[in-house]
């Protein structure tokens, strides 16, 4: 099944689910930027939750707001319980410290599953997971090859690769080329995450039974692109666009669905 195909099957359960609810679950978006990338993603999530009936709303705030009128507004959403969920949508301006903020959002508001005691996964790599599962993809065992070592993407993907039973390698800027292709060509799983366009080429050998997992993108004149150049010789090698994108937006909707039934117990 591809990831659209897939995405449109679970979105189709959650619809289903949700429509039996009475009381719907509430997603609030908090955003300071004008990111091209962000204001795209924010559009989707909203899309998402108006096809899932999910009740949304986003909060446009100026880009000249202090750090401390931002945590007061966090504070305020913290404390309403008519929003199951929140987001604070990434990046922030120079002078918002990023890690501040995702401390300031409460463990049991936090959709996005940055907060170091939240109970939930963070959206890509838990979408990675979701979708790896279903494509009965075998993970006990398998090498697993994080490329980047992000706090987003790169560390915890190896994190919940570790807990599938893999044996969980992460390469980086700074690891040596021969080693590089080394561990490429015993990858079983390769997740890559660079921001890097068409690292992934025939310069590299691989198994043919590998799974390519492509979450970078780039942007150029003729469009967006992955980390990994299409139809390289494996078994399974996600798109970009319509890949990983849909899984991350999916697995948030999911999030916010397991916050809402713990609340609800």
């Amino acid at each position: 099944m591809t990831i659209k195909e897939y995405v449109k099957f679970r979105k189709e359960e959650i619809h289903r689910y949700v429509s039996t609810l009475i009381t719907k679950p509430r997603l609030a978006i908090i955003q300071v930027n004008e990111d091209a990338g962000s204001n795209a993603y924010v559009k989707g999530k909203l899309k998402d939750c108006e096809e899932l009936l999910i009740n949304a709303s986003l909060n446009n705030l100026p880009l000249d707001i202090s750090e401390e009128e931002l945590l007061k507004i966090i504070d305020e959403y913290n404390k309403d319980d008519s929003i199951d969920g929140f987001i604070v949508q990434m990046p922030l301006p120079k002078h918002i410290n990023e890690e501040t903020i995702k401390l300031a959002i409460s463990p049991s508001k936090d959709v996005d599953g940055f907060h170091p005691l939240s109970q939930l996964n963070p959206c890509t790599p838990q979408g990675i997971i979701n979708y790896l599962h279903h494509e009965n993809i075998e993970l006990c065992g398998a090498n697993a090859l994080v490329i980047g070592r992000s706090n987003i993407v790169g560390k915890p993907m190896a994190k919940l690769l570790l807990k599938e039973n893999c044996n969980v390698t992460v390469v980086h800027s700074k690891t040596k080329p021969e080693d590089m292709a080394r561990y490429i060509e015993n990858a079983d799983v390769i997740v890559v995450a660079i921001g890097k366009q068409g690292f992934l080429d025939n310069r590299f050998k691989y198994k043919d039974s590998a799974v390519i997992v492509d979450v970078g993108i780039s942007r150029d004149e003729t469009g967006l692109h992955g980390d990994a150049i299409p139809n390289l010789p494996v078994k399974l090698q996600t798109p970009v666009p319509g890949g990983v994108g849909l899984l991350t937006r999916l697995a948030l909707m999911e999030n916010l669905l397991k916050i809402y039934e713990q609340k609800h117990k």
